[in-house]
């Protein structure tokens, strides 16, 4: 028997083994009325499949061009939003369109791409009907209690059920009784295995965040799985800010026949981000002067990338030591901890938390006006992870607004990796003296305002 091409590839990409490694290896919308960036201006490519009369579809200027139930659109403007964006615009005639259409989309945070899904889920779910018809998955709990929010949000005037597939938050043989569905892909398919989340009904399946999730064996596999279990009508959305290459051809096999939405390359940038680097001596010098410039860090809210769940471990330690107040976030917590990590840091509880790459995709902190590289992205081979730079670094500047990134280089492998970022965005990293700090503190001060 033959295999099948898209399991083959799948199996072919980067291998990790769980969900929280997965989790710790790669970069989450937030409150809804900071989804979209109305002063955005960025030019959205479609590219439709040959299946669609390109002559019978029309972009929309406003929400009430979308024929939508009125108990929805009383939720959107509630939300604060006035007009589709950009991507919107063209994104949802496609996404709520009859039959439905699969959908590829690659747009950055700020542009409105995490309220276009949620729209789309909410408007296919029939209310007569209380079985699970809408699927969202992504890569990490705190994402998929983010995305929860704004469905819970948008939803306010409607009748639709919602319930999470979340580890802990659905206990041993207890059925999922809720029309939308948000939560993780191995948890999903645990659920499914274990017949308590039913498929039967599932009319739209969402991967937020796809390229991390197909990008990455052990959630490309379970990603896989749960989309094998799906009805053959289902429609397929993906969503992200980012596709390398090879993920896109991916995601062409696993939504097929898909339009598809994106920005325009050099719009994915790091513009509006100042970007510096610190030329430490040593690993052990990176603890001193983090540990110095603490008073930077607490100007606004700062988050600090690591490697590994026991580099923000130690690194906690030794700056609580010397009497900072700092937090964790990572993979090896239990969920309430996480929870309460997460959402004490966003309502400004703590300024300061490390973390590993575990919220370094799509999640806003709308205060956070710094974030600091201690150790650099690098990819399983060791090459510098753009990608994933670009990811951690939008932590600041969202949504339009301001933001300041600090790398820290101890070697010349360190280096090499920084200088390979730069190279791959074309924009130049600032070298700031450990000593002489003025620059950043200004440029702090002035976004802070």
């Amino acid at each position: 028997m033959a295999a099948d091409p898209v399991e083959e590839t799948a199996n072919k990409l980067a291998a990790v083994s769980t969900e929280d490694e997965v989790e710790e290896g790669k970069a989450y919308p937030a409150k809804a009325t900071e989804l979209v960036n109305e002063d955005t201006d960025n030019q959205v490519e479609l590219k439709l499949d040959v299946s669609v009369n390109a002559e019978l579809y029309h972009a929309v200027s406003t929400f009430d061009d979308l024929g939508l139930h009125a108990d929805l659109l009383k939720g959107i403007y509630a939300m604060g939003f006035k007009k589709p964006s950009k991507i919107q615009e063209k994104a949802l005639p496609l996404l709520l369109s009859n039959p439905p259409k699969n959908i590829i989309a690659q747009s950055q945070s700020g542009t409105g791409k995490t309220a276009a899904f949620v729209l789309t889920m909410l408007s296919r779910v029939d209310p007569a009907n209380p079985a699970t018809q809408a699927i969202c998955m992504a890569p990490a709990r705190e994402l998929a209690r983010q995305i929860m929010d704004n469905v819970q949000a948008m939803g306010k005037y409607t009748s639709v059920t919602t319930g999470y597939a979340i580890r802990d938050a659905v206990a041993k043989g207890e059925k999922v009784d809720a029309q939308i569905v948000i939560g993780t892909p191995g948890t999903i398919m645990d659920l499914i295995k274990r017949r308590q989340l039913v498929t039967r009904d599932v009319k739209i399946l969402v991967l937020d965040e796809a390229d991390n999730m197909l990008d990455q064996q052990g959630l490309g596999d379970q990603s896989l799985r749960v989309k094998k279990l799906m009805p053959p009508t289902c429609q397929i959305l993906l969503f992200s800010a980012t596709f390398t290459d090879l993920v896109r051809k991916y995601a062409e096999t696993f939504a097929p026949k898909a339009n598809q939405l994106s920005l325009k390359r050099e719009e994915l940038s790091v513009e509006g981000i100042k970007q510096f680097y610190m030329d430490c001596k040593d690993a052990p010098h990176k603890v001193v002067i983090l540990c110095s410039i603490y008073n930077l860090l607490t100007i606004g809210q700062s988050i600090i990338f690591v490697h590994k769940r026991s580099d923000a471990d130690n690194l906690a330690e030794e700056m609580r030591n010397q009497g900072h107040v700092v937090n964790v976030l990572h993979g090896g917590l239990d969920s309430t901890a996480r929870d309460a990590v997460i959402d004490g840091f966003r309502d400004m509880k703590f300024k300061v938390l490390i973390t590993t790459n575990v919220i370094s995709r799509g999640i806003d902190i709308s205060n956070v006006s710094l974030v600091i590289n201690f150790d650099l992205p690098v990819d399983q081979s060791g090459r510098a992870d753009a990608e994933t730079y670009l990811h951690r670094i939008g932590r600041t500047g969202r949504f339009g607004r301001a933001g300041v990134s600090i790398n820290f280089v101890h070697d010349a492998r360190s280096l090499q990796t920084m200088k390979e970022i730069e190279e791959h965005f074309g924009r130049p990293i600032t070298r700031v003296p450990t000593d002489n700090l003025m620059v950043i503190e200004k440029t702090l001060k002035k976004i802070v305002g």
